[in-house]
């Protein structure tokens, strides 16, 4: 994996204090799909705006004295196999999330949200 590039979230998600869950604002009464800590984490930083390496830097710093040295291992797996589920992209720049990836859902106007979701649908190119 090349953590220069940039990584982005392609889902929407929950914030309900330390857990980060996948959620469909479609079907509210789904239930949620809390993810596992380093997943969550690495999603709920998934901005388009860092890169592998700022993620990996970023998280580091949060230890007191040095990070164990499985900590690079452990994120680049993390975000590989977020990248196979397709619950982040990977990019060679920053991008900007939509509305409705911008934040976690409870922060949204659901009603915005779903506006803006539909019109990315009708203006999404056709795959060839």
């Amino acid at each position: 994996m090349d953590a220069s590039q940039y990584f982005y979230r392609n889902v929407m998600f929950s914030k309900q204090g330390d857990e980060i869950s996948l959620v469909d604002i479609y079907n509210p009464k789904n239930e949620e799909k809390v993810l596992e800590m380093w997943f969550g984490l690495v999603l709920q930083l998934a901005d388009g705006q860092h890169t592998v390496n700022e993620l990996l830097d970023f998280i580091s710093k949060q230890y007191k004295g040095d990070a164990p040295d499985s900590l690079g291992p452990t994120i680049h797996s993390v975000v590989e196999r977020l990248v196979n589920l397709r619950f982040i992209v990977l990019t060679k720049e920053a991008t900007e999330l939509p509305y409705y990836l911008s934040r976690p859902v409870e922060l949204l106007d659901i009603e915005k949200a779903k506006k803006i979701m539909e019109e990315d649908k009708r203006n999404a190119k056709p795959k060839q």
